[in-house]
C-alpha cells in the first residue's frame, strides 16, 4: 500500500506496460500499413518528388535537411512595417478628407472620390503585393521593397493639411 503522501502523485494504472512511451522508434510499435509521423518519427521524403517550387523563402532548409521558419527579428520587423502601412492608410484617409473642401476648385467631386479611395487603398495593395511576390525571394529584398513603399506612399495630404500642417 502506498503512503498517503505518494498517493496524490500516482494514478491507477500507471504501471500499465502499454503506456510506455520510451520506445526509441515509434514505427516499431505500429501495425502493418501505418506510418509514424510527427516529432520523433523518421522522415520518409522521396527526394525525387520534391522540387524548388515546394520550398518557401519563409521556410529555409539547412544543410542537415531540417527546416525552420523566419526568425523572431524578421517577424517583428514585418509586423512593425505592417503597422506603418496601416498608419499610412489611415493618414491618407484623414488627409484626403480634410482636402475635400479645397478639391472642389480643382477636380470634379467624382474624380476626387475616385482618387481619394485609390490613395487610401494604395498602401494595403503595396504591402500585400510585396509580401505575395517576394515569398520565394531573400528576406532583405522583401524588407527593402517594403521600405521603398513606405517612402513612396508618404501621406502628403496628412502632413501638409492634417494635424501637422495646421
Amino acid at each position: 500500500m502506498a503512503r498517503d503522501d505518494d498517493e496524490a502523485l500516482s494514478w491507477g494504472g500507471d504501471d500499465d506496460p502499454t503506456l510506455d512511451v520510451s520506445s526509441p522508434d515509434p514505427a516499431d510499435s505500429l501495425p502493418d500499413g501505418y506510418t509514424a509521423v510527427g516529432k520523433g518519427s523518421k522522415p520518409h521524403i522521396d527526394e525525387a518528388l520534391t522540387t524548388d517550387a515546394d520550398t518557401d523563402a519563409d521556410v529555409s532548409t539547412t544543410d542537415e535537411g531540417t527546416s525552420h521558419g523566419m526568425g523572431n527579428a524578421a517577424l517583428v520587423t514585418l509586423g512593425v512595417i505592417g503597422g506603418v502601412y496601416l498608419l499610412w492608410t489611415i493618414a491618407w484617409l484623414l488627409g484626403g478628407l480634410r482636402l475635400a473642401d479645397y478639391a472642389q476648385f480643382l477636380v470634379s467631386p467624382v474624380g476626387f472620390q475616385v482618387s481619394l479611395w485609390l490613395a487610401v487603398a494604395a498602401s494595403p495593395i503595396w504591402f500585400v503585393t510585396v509580401i505575395l511576390l517576394t515569398r520565394r525571394s531573400k528576406l532583405w529584398l522583401r524588407i527593402v521593397l517594403l521600405i521603398v513603399g513606405i517612402l513612396l506612399l508618404l501621406p502628403w495630404p496628412f502632413i501638409m493639411v492634417g494635424a501637422i500642417g495646421t
